[in-house]
């Protein structure tokens, strides 16, 4: 069980999650910092540690809109969070199944700041409303690749497997 440690709007772009001017930071080690830098309080909570790893982020609809940045998901895998969204634009979800952060989709999802929610292969259980809410199924290959910690785990596993 997680606890939702903030709601979000629908729309939020990459440049929300990950500032364009902080482009020139790009590695993976340094990028965590400047997660929702304009979000004054949130920022200094996860540059505090504020939260505990599998912390979820709640999003409305098209959660990571706007661009083709990798460095928002690798923003947010940096503290370790979830992401679980109404729905989530096509190219931030790829960019989260390539760099291993935890997305889920869940179109009917009710969750508030505070709420502790719960995952099951097919549901997200709000265990604050006792609330249940079907989640938009990966295929099994995406799921797998995310679930490996990324795209370069998953290949780094299956080839020492046939080695």
């Amino acid at each position: 069980m997680s606890k939702v440690i903030i709601k979000l709007e629908n729309d939020i772009s990459t440049d929300d999650i990950y500032p364009g001017r902080f482009m020139a930071t790009v590695l993976p080690t340094e990028t965590p910092q400047f997660a929702f830098f304009d979000r004054t309080e949130f920022n200094a909570q996860l540059k505090a540690k504020a939260f505990p790893a599998g912390s979820i982020i709640v999003g409305g609809e098209n959660f990571g809109c706007g661009s083709s940045r990798e460095q928002a998901c690798s923003t947010l895998k940096g503290h370790e969070v979830a992401v679980v969204a109404k729905s989530i634009s096509r190219i931030f979800l790829q960019n989260s199944i390539n760099l291993g952060l935890q997305v889920v989709i869940c179109p009917s999802l009710e969750a508030n700041e505070g709420d502790d929610l719960e995952f099951t292969a097919d549901q997200v259980l709000n265990k604050t409303t006792g609330k249940s809410f079907d989640q938009v199924k990966l295929p099994a290959a995406r799921k797998g690749i995310m679930d490996a910690g990324g795209l370069i785990p998953y290949t780094r596993a299956r080839l020492m497997a046939k080695a």
